[in-house]
């Protein structure tokens, strides 16, 4: 089966590709947008981002399978906190949909995402590091790597790919 993702951002592409190529499944990666800001600023933005990406993964590609990964923030009475969803569609059904971890961000990244700016060059710039977001993410910067960005994409495509499977026997049986 063709697994199409709709990014080529290496944490994600690996995530994908760690779960899905175990059983002959061919992943390939295509860039496409995700039809929202550069910085979602919702779970709903974030999930439409998600949803956008599998989508057009799907219509780029011969795939079976589009997957739609999509890193956020939201507001809560407790702070700004990362919000990560991802989004899996076929011709035949509506999206699946799976959120996964959530930390609040230091204020001080907050303020400046409030501000309109971007998550990933603000890590670049607070990490004195390049391209965080294709690597360990703002989640491995601060959880000490206990959680990874692959970690914790891999653990949405693994809740997708099961509800997938679910329905899939629930069809055929």
């Amino acid at each position: 089966m063709i697994i199409a993702i709709g990014s080529r951002n290496p944490a994600k592409v690996e995530a994908v590709s760690n779960v899905v190529e175990i059983n002959q499944n061919k992943v390939l990666a295509v860039d496409v947008p995700s039809g929202v800001s550069n910085q979602p600023f919702s779970d709903e933005e974030t999930i439409k981002g998600a949803i956008n990406r599998a989508k057009a993964s799907l219509m780029e590609t011969s795939g079976q399978i589009g997957i739609g990964l999509e890193g956020g923030v939201v507001e809560t009475p407790y702070g700004l906190f990362l919000c990560n969803w991802g989004a899996l569609v076929t011709n035949k059904q509506e999206p699946i949909i799976a959120g996964g971890a959530r930390i609040p961000l230091p204020e001080e990244i907050a303020i400046r995402l409030r501000q309109g700016e971007e998550l990933g060059p603000i890590m670049d710039e607070y990490t004195k590091k390049k391209n965080i977001r294709k690597k360990e993410g703002a989640i491995g910067v601060f959880t000490n790597e206990e959680i990874s960005r692959i970690a914790m994409f891999e653990h949405i495509v693994k809740m997708l790919i099961g509800q997938y499977k679910y329905q899939q026997q629930r069809l055929h049986s």
